[in-house]
């Protein structure tokens, strides 16, 4: 269940009325890798295993789907059990530096984002119209119906500027992210030749996200931090914020949109 009603007090032009109101769920998934306790993640109690194979991913746990043996999802219990085919030192990983991350729920990431990152420069001939941004900027808004019902999510889909390939709504705008990559892997496709649109902020661990995915154009109706804005230009990534109507910002790589 990813969403549930409540029944509140509603005051709107000085009068107060009992109504019904729709609220999205906030569900706690506990992911355990080799019998290790990761990380709790806040999400919505969808598309869980996509989730935890994106974050693993974009944590370093993982490479491809072939590196994991086996995974149980327990969404009654709210767990995902993962269990890899390559012993990896769990307690060097978990023990490294950490970062807060600026996303809900105050959580960690494992790596610092620049000390650690270990990333190679997008590398893509790949390019969008960006009149196709607007269209599927709109199509993003129109698919997010836990977002019209409640208000309370974040969402995110992968294109090919033609097709939407994967979409999926979360509580947590990183979660997002890791759900679309966590797609991506399961179902084999060819991330350099895509474009992920999001809702949220693109922090700069959004951008690490996109970058380790090797998505090379990333975009949302919302703005950038300074340090996204740095990754995009030193990796390459193009950038475009504030997708709004008819208008846009391109922060990096304008080479890539098409007018």
């Amino acid at each position: 269940m990813d969403k549930t009603v409540v029944e509140i007090k509603k005051i709107k032009n000085k009068k107060v009325t009992v109504e019904n109101d729709t609220v999205i769920c906030e569900y706690p998934l506990t992911i355990i890798v080799n019998k290790e306790e990761i990380i709790t993640l806040l999400c919505t109690p969808k598309n869980l295993k996509e989730l935890a194979y994106g974050y693993l991913f974009s944590e370093g746990f993982i490479s491809t789907k072939e590196d994991v043996f086996d995974i149980y999802v327990n969404q009654s219990k709210g767990v995902v059990r993962v269990n890899l085919n390559n012993e990896i030192d769990l307690t060097k990983k978990l023990s490294g530096k950490r970062a807060k991350t600026t996303g809900c729920g105050n959580n960690t990431i494992l790596y610092h984002p620049i000390d650690s990152i270990k990333l190679r420069e997008i590398v893509s001939d790949f390019k969008i119209h960006y009149q196709k941004i607007i269209e599927l900027s709109k199509d993003l808004n129109n698919k997010s119906t836990l977002f019209l019902e409640t208000g309370g999510v974040h969402s995110s889909m992968l294109t090919n500027s033609e097709s939407i390939l994967t979409f999926c709504e979360d509580v947590g705008r990183h979660n997002t992210i890791d759900k679309i990559i966590g797609d991506a892997i399961l179902n084999n496709l060819d991330l350099s030749k895509t474009v992920l649109f999001t809702s949220g902020r693109i922090s700069s661990e959004m951008l690490l996200k996109t970058l380790k995915a090797k998505i090379p154009i990333i975009i949302s109706r919302s703005a950038p931090t300074d340090l996204a804005v740095k990754i995009a230009e030193n990796f390459n990534v193009a950038l475009i914020g504030f997708v709004r109507g008819e208008r846009m910002n391109i922060y990096h790589d304008a080479k890539r949109i098409i007018y």
